[in-house]
């Protein structure tokens, strides 16, 4: 079983790709906006759902989630200004 830092770890990527989309540094090649938009809200939604894990306990974990939580709201703001 993986634990919390692991889950936590592992779920940096999705915090990457999401910043990465927002401020234009990610190669989206030949993508559609609405392609993009779809991208960056299944990062948005795995972000979403190991934030609510309890088993690890990310949930009930004290470790500072803020690039996670902050990852959610960029990911968010982008799609609604790019709808």
């Amino acid at each position: 079983m993986a634990t919390v830092t692991e889950v936590l770890t592992a779920a940096t990527d999705s915090v990457t790709l999401i910043n990465a989309v927002s401020d234009g540094t990610h190669d989206v090649g030949n993508m559609t906006q609405a392609e993009i938009n779809e991208m960056a809200q299944r990062n948005v939604d795995h972000l979403e759902l190991i934030l609510a894990y309890t088993d690890p306990d990310v949930a009930g974990d004290s470790s500072d989630k803020s690039s996670y939580t902050d990852a959610i709201t960029t990911g968010n703001t982008y799609i609604t200004n790019n709808s």
